[in-house]
């Protein structure tokens, strides 16, 4: 477990007058916090198939339910384990990659199914937003060395291409059935969007310009196109032609109704990413990223802290959950616009952004992040069992750490060399 003197507070002493991300201090911190993730996230790998999903005190949970992202998230947090030398991150990468091989990998019909369990298959839907994780964590493998990235690469590649992408419209469609026939006519952003931080990994792991140009056509629809026209709030639910849809409202997780701002954190970050990625052209990108975290921090963050998970189209607050990542996800945007442009009003909200989340979501005793939290910033499980993803936090506090806005893999591990 990490060293009893890890800091109980994410520091900004005092004697310092700059920014979080400039101090020794603050990035030690950082490196300690992700440390304590790994280490705790480590107890995912058991004797059974895949891996254990962790309740709050780190150990395995009954339930052998094994979704496609939770898979995948593994793989690509521990790929940036491996490269920063965290002991046992190799082993987690292996287990991640044979068990989308033996398990999630369809081997009759081709693509990659959404869940398992000790029984076998329990979801059989080809969902294209855990396929973009599949390209996510091939792609991160890719850069940690797994000798099984490339045709894992070359695979979800193809699915995606011959399954998902429309041509026309420069975005992916979103859902089959196992054996490829359609059962909904929905279209959505988030697939979309993890779409884009996925072709952009697997961008920066191949250098294959078509992953970039896929990116920047996702991110044109919804940051160019969608944003300025619904003051910088993002439509997540769209009919078959791409027809904004206002009165979907679906899962209460993945396809809530309204707007997510924390989507809005993701694709502002993503935007500067890609930016970044293609040489930063005199483009208004820098522009349009800060517009909608700006209207995402102003529109969610509640009176007593924490962000509302979702909002209605005018900003005003539909679901008031507080959930712990969006949290994380201001963090990277706000750090990105701090890399881009040093200005103190983006540093208040680093550090309010910090302190909040050292105070209510991370667990200092045990180790990983509590997902949830009540009306009175008290931790409940309403939603989720048990502490079951390492992919939010953990990024939130290696992205600070790279001093540019992409090729996050690279500085990470050049870094740790």
């Amino acid at each position: 477990m990490p060293n009893s003197h890890t800091p109980r507070t994410a520091p900004g002493p005092a004697s310092h007058d700059g920014f979080w991300l400039d101090t020794p201090e603050h990035r030690a911190w950082l490196i300690d916090q992700a440390q304590r993730q790994w280490f705790f996230f480590d107890a995912s790998l058991t004797d059974r198939a895949g891996f254990a999903t962790l309740g709050p005190d780190g150990r395995a949970l009954p339930d052998t339910t094994q979704e496609l992202h939770t898979t995948t998230r593994l793989i690509h947090s521990y790929a940036l384990g491996h490269l920063m030398g965290h002991n046992g991150a190799s082993a987690m990468v292996e287990r991640g990659m044979s068990y989308l091989r033996s398990h999630h990998h369809d081997t009759q019909h081709g693509g990659y199914l959404w869940a398992l369990d000790a029984e076998g298959i329990k979801d059989d839907r080809k969902l294209a937003y855990g396929h973009m994780f599949v390209l996510l964590a091939a792609a991160s493998a890719k850069m940690a060395g797994h000798a099984d990235a490339d045709d894992l690469m070359a695979d979800v590649r193809g699915v995606l291409e011959a399954h998902y992408w429309e041509e026309d419209m420069g975005l992916f469609c979103d859902e089959f059935s196992r054996d490829w026939t359609p059962f909904s006519d929905y279209r959505g952003m988030n697939a979309n969007m993890h779409g884009v931080e996925a072709h952009l990994t697997a961008f920066e792991a191949t250098g294959e310009a078509s992953f970039l140009d896929r990116a920047g056509r996702i991110l044109d629809f919804f940051t160019a196109k969608m944003a300025p026209h619904h003051s910088w709030r993002l439509p997540e639910h769209y009919t078959a032609d791409w027809q904004i849809d206002r009165e979907y409202s679906g899962d209460a997780m993945f396809r809530p109704s309204g707007t997510t701002p924390g989507h809005s954190f993701e694709f502002g970050r993503l935007l500067l990413q890609h930016w970044d990625l293609s040489g930063r052209p005199d483009t208004d990108a820098p522009v349009r990223a800060r517009k909608l975290i700006e209207q995402a921090l102003s529109d969610a963050w509640m009176p007593e802290g924490g962000f509302a998970y979702t909002l209605d189209f005018d900003g005003s607050v539909s679901r008031d959950w507080r959930f712990w990542w969006p949290v994380t996800e201001a963090i990277g945007a706000v750090a990105a616009l701090i890399k881009l442009d040093r200005q103190e009003g983006d540093e208040v909200w680093y550090r309010r952004l910090w302190r909040f989340a050292d105070a209510h979501f991370i667990d200092h005793d045990r180790g990983g992040w509590f997902p949830e939290i009540d009306a009175h910033g008290k931790v409940t499980s309403t939603i989720f069992a048990g502490k079951p993803d390492i992919y939010h936090a953990l990024q939130a506090c290696l992205y600070p750490l790279t001093p540019r806005l992409s090729r996050h893999a690279d500085d990470l591990g050049a870094g740790a060399r």
